[in-house]
């Protein structure tokens, strides 16, 4: 899928898309460079300019050389172990105890700087809640929570900071560690989702594997005892010297083994087949390297059943060139959608309808290309055709693909 998350946009070079890939990192996923390592701690150090309180505090507060040096020292202490922790937390092999030292490290920070230069490094407080809400499981997080807060008030309260500054800091310490500890959820639930989708891509491919062994072992199993026993009648014809009948076994042989290839080929065609099950797990993975979201129903799987084999694969087809045309080209697409409707001809002649579209910029004035062309070949061949066009509002791109949907009559039950 690596290819998915390095597409680039129709109007910048493929190395371009490269190094526009290395920035991305999608919330839960585990950093893959140093450059997008750089890029979190820098969008992470922008939330540390609330520091700017307690620095100017020991820029404007009349403090001594000596508590401007301690309070500059601690700050710096401070950031370094906040950035420590990001790198920690962000590494593959995450040392827990090393984060728990990293937080233990800023609280007491925290704890001596309000203590020794007043309560405007009571900030301080906050972002040792927020870091101590990202080490802490779950369950423990609430209780971990309210201590820091209890933590921040009695600190405050012994410092003689005003009530409103005890009060707005232990609050704002809370309420930010709860905010921490539900996104940690939810970036659990973000990673969680992805291994599943990809577990389900990996199932749907080992199906498939599995229908090919079944059939190349029904065919060749057959097929191979068939043509041992007839080798073996030849033979014995052979030393009898029955010629005829050892030619009448060697032409069976023949006939049996060309007809083996074709049910072999025939079999390795369906294999190569793609299905709308497979092909939409894999559409799940691609669009969401590509940050895409998918929106598809959970039964447009098994929307049609009795669909044959030529015209699913034809749709598979479909719901594929769509997809790649999204990741490839969707610019400033977000949301993908697939539905799936039937539709009635004037003819009367039912159709199976796959729609998918996308909320990017669209095409604009670019021709089809020879994914399309091919598409709409494959269509034609089992009857069925291609729509291709602006979305709804002149928005995104929309592919729809129809196929007929043709049913078997059930027989007629003989009177007697």
């Amino acid at each position: 899928m690596s290819d998915a998350r390095q597409a680039h946009r129709p109007d910048e070079p493929p190395e371009a898309g490269a190094v526009r890939a290395s920035f991305m990192n999608v919330p839960g996923s585990p950093v893959e460079s140093r450059r997008q390592l750089l890029v979190k701690v820098a969008w992470m150090l922008l939330w540390m300019t609330y520091l700017a309180y307690p620095a100017s505090d020991l820029i404007n507060g009349g403090h001594s050389l000596a508590d401007q040096v301690l309070g500059w020292v601690c700050l710096a202490v401070f950031v370094v172990s906040y950035v420590l922790l990001v790198i920690f937390r962000s590494q593959a092999g995450m040392r827990p105890r090393a984060c728990q030292v990293t937080v233990a490290t800023m609280i007491a920070l925290a704890v001596t700087s309000s203590f020794v230069l007043g309560g405007a490094f009571l900030t301080m407080f906050i972002y040792a809640s927020v870091c101590l809400a990202v080490i802490t499981p779950l369950k423990y997080a609430l209780r971990a929570l309210v201590g820091m807060a209890v933590l921040t008030v009695v600190t405050g309260l012994l410092i003689h900071a005003g009530n409103d500054d005890i009060s707005t800091f232990a609050l704002s310490a809370f309420l930010s560690g709860v905010a921490m500890t539900g996104l940690q959820r939810l970036v659990a639930t973000m990673k969680e989702l992805r291994e599943a989708r990809a577990a389900v891509a990996h199932l749907a491919a080992s199906e498939e594997r599995l229908r090919l062994a079944r059939d190349l072992h029904d065919l060749l199993g057959h097929s191979l005892s068939l043509i041992t026993l007839k080798s073996e009648l030849a033979g014995r014809f052979m030393d009898a010297g029955k010629d005829e009948a050892a030619r009448a076994q060697v032409a069976d042989i023949e006939q049996v083994a060309r007809q083996s290839l074709i049910d072999v080929r025939e079999a390795v065609t369906g294999f190569r087949r793609p299905t709308l099950p497979v092909e939409l797990a894999a559409a799940r993975t691609a669009l969401a390297a590509a940050q895409v979201r998918l929106e598809a129903a959970p039964e447009l799987v098994d929307a049609w059943p009795s669909l044959d084999d030529e015209e699913s694969g034809a749709l598979a087809w479909a719901l594929r060139e769509a997809v790649t045309n999204v990741v490839r080209h969707g610019e400033d697409a977000t949301v993908c959608t697939v539905t799936a409707d039937e539709s009635w001809e004037a003819s009367g002649e039912r159709y199976a309808v796959l729609e998918i579209t996308d909320n990017g910029r669209g095409p604009g004035k670019s021709q089809p290309g020879n994914g399309l062309s091919g598409l709409e070949e494959r269509l034609a061949l089992v009857g069925g055709r291609l729509e291709t066009g602006p979305g709804q509002h002149g928005k995104g791109f929309r592919l729809r693909a129809s196929v007929p949907l043709r049913t078997v009559a059930a027989p007629v039950a003989k009177s007697l």
